[in-house]
């Protein structure tokens, strides 16, 4: 049996992926960090080779193929995944729903929802045939409740919802930990990307209050994977103490 667990990330690149791959290193995990800007993973992977090994894997979660084709072409140390947090995700836009832009709407079901199945589907095979693993996955307040102008973005992320409640069902056979942890406010990029590099009008979603950090997530997650095998944390719905609700949040007047 080996000693350390192989943990693959996507969405690494930033944010909470970030937090968690710097986190996790200092803990001596093995790291896989996945994502789309291979100079970011490249700098992040600099970083933390000197804690931990680390292994970088470029790719879009949208493109099946090179999902499944990148997945498969990881080298023999790193290629037994105990735990997938599958982080990727993005919103894109905010508009009433008559006025929503079908890229932005195709762009979250691909990366939220497809992205997140394709992944999981190139890396299941191996966990039950191991009879164990550990799956994380990313979801969001916004999958448990819809706010105006959130629509599709809030479709995604329920079904993430979904997806997790289902995988903890259909793997529960092969004895597979399935857990979600859903974030409300966190001061990311997310914002930026949903406002397509509008700064201004991103640095206003985090104004007058305390928003959670990615490291707060980080933290989280390494909590939830370290508990003794036969604890499954199968969902958690961490807020900012400042947030009651996606429209309700306590700022300084």
């Amino acid at each position: 049996m080996k000693e350390k667990k192989t943990v693959l990330i996507t969405g690494a690149s930033s944010g909470i992926g970030k937090a968690t791959a710097e986190l996790l290193a200092e803990h001596g995990f093995v790291l896989i960090l996945c994502g789309r800007r291979q100079e970011k993973l490249i700098g992040l992977q600099e970083q933390l080779e000197s804690k931990t090994e680390v292994h970088i894997l470029t790719f879009d979660v949208r493109d099946k193929d090179a999902v499944f084709n990148t997945i498969e072409s990881l080298p023999d140390a790193f290629s037994s995944i105990d735990i997938l947090i599958n982080n990727a995700g993005n919103a894109h836009g905010l508009d009433f729903i008559d006025q929503g832009s079908l890229d932005d709407w195709d762009a979250m079901l691909d990366i939220n929802v497809k992205g997140l199945l394709y992944v999981s589907k190139a890396i299941l095979p191996q966990m039950v045939a191991r009879k164990s693993g550990h799956i994380i996955n990313i979801g969001s307040l916004a999958g448990k409740e819809v706010y105006p102008k959130g629509n599709v973005y809030c479709a995604s992320k329920h079904a993430v919802d979904a997806i997790n409640q289902g995988m903890r069902i259909d793997l529960n056979a092969h004895g597979i930990r399935v857990g979600a942890i859903n974030p409300g406010l966190v001061e990311t990029e997310f914002s930026d990307v949903r406002f397509k590099g509008d700064s201004d009008r991103a640095e206003k979603v985090y104004q007058g209050y305390q928003p959670l950090m990615p490291e707060d997530i980080a933290e989280i997650i390494h909590f939830t994977i370290t508990r003794p095998y036969h604890v499954n944390i199968a969902d958690i719905l961490v807020l900012p103490t400042a947030q009651a609700s996606s429209t309700i949040v306590k700022k300084a007047l």
